[in-house]
């Protein structure tokens, strides 16, 4: 996916669906795919907060932390939450337990070790995972940057997580897994 939105708050919905055409449906099937109603959320990438906005459509009484690596993001994610901290997928996560930890569109950028020692890492602290992303496909519909985009099949994610794949769409897929 490119890179050249991903740090720009004002434009990043507007880009993020013209390089992603079925971004709102992954959003709502990631949200779908939470598997009992949450407490505490840990959202990695919260970006705009789009994801955020659902999960609490969803389910409003959900205490949800952010995580971003953008500066430009956590500002724009803090008009929506108050919790919202500076911080990238691979530093140790707030202190937990989390009911769920969520992330849309963020993972692709981990490497395979990185994916899975976060995994493992979530896995410690959280009763669930829910992601949602670009996974390697015969036709990829996303852009992607060889140097930053790193997405792996939808069963390989699955698999790393001790979870099921949830939901496929053209390069898209939700993994959820229910440690519970």
């Amino acid at each position: 996916m490119s890179a050249q939105f991903h740090s720009k708050a004002a434009t990043y919905l507007e880009a993020i669906r013209a390089d992603v055409p079925r971004y709102d449906e992954l959003q709502d099937q990631a949200v779908a795919a939470i598997p009992f109603a949450p407490d505490r959320v840990l959202e990695l990438g919260i970006g705009t907060g789009e994801t955020t906005k659902r999960i609490l459509a969803a389910h409003p009484d959900a205490q949800i932390t952010g995580l971003d690596s953008s500066p430009e993001m956590v500002f724009r994610a803090r008009e929506l939450l108050e919790d919202v901290q500076l911080a990238r997928m691979e530093d140790p996560l707030p202190d937990g337990p989390w009911d769920l930890v969520i992330s849309v569109l963020s993972v692709h950028h981990l490497t395979d070790d990185q994916k899975q020692l976060l995994f493992r890492r979530v896995r410690e602290q959280s009763k669930a995972l829910v992601l949602g992303d670009v996974v390697k496909a015969e036709v990829q519909v996303a852009s992607l940057e060889p140097e930053v985009d790193f997405p792996d099949s939808a069963e390989e994610l699955a698999e790393w997580c001790g979870g099921k794949v949830a939901w496929t769409g053209d390069d898209l897929a939700v993994v959820a897994a229910d440690y519970r």
